[in-house]
């Protein structure tokens, strides 16, 4: 996060938010989800998500903690590396 993310401040009267009630909201225009919309619909994670599907070992996991600094930056490093090596065998 930049320090330029830090010093924006909410504009939004939390107050006043808290204050209003849902009764108040007119769900009318939406149209009902059906058995055919989820027939259809398909499940898209974002790539910045798709990171955390990832599932390491418990004791693979707590080495990387245990490294010290940014593990998760290790770990991609690590699996870069090992990516690469098999990139360039492959093509020999």
């Amino acid at each position: 996060m930049s320090d330029k993310d830090l010093s924006n401040t909410s504009r939004t009267n939390w107050a006043a938010l808290e204050a209003e009630s849902d009764e108040g909201i007119d769900y009318s225009d939406i149209p009902p989800l059906t058995e055919a919309f989820f027939e259809k619909a398909t499940l898209r994670i974002p790539a910045a998500h798709a990171q955390q599907l990832v599932q390491i070992d418990p004791d693979v996991l707590t080495w990387f903690q245990s490294q010290g600094g940014e593990y998760q930056a290790l770990i991609n490093a690590v699996l870069r590396r090992y990516a690469e090596s098999n990139d360039e065998r492959s093509a020999v």
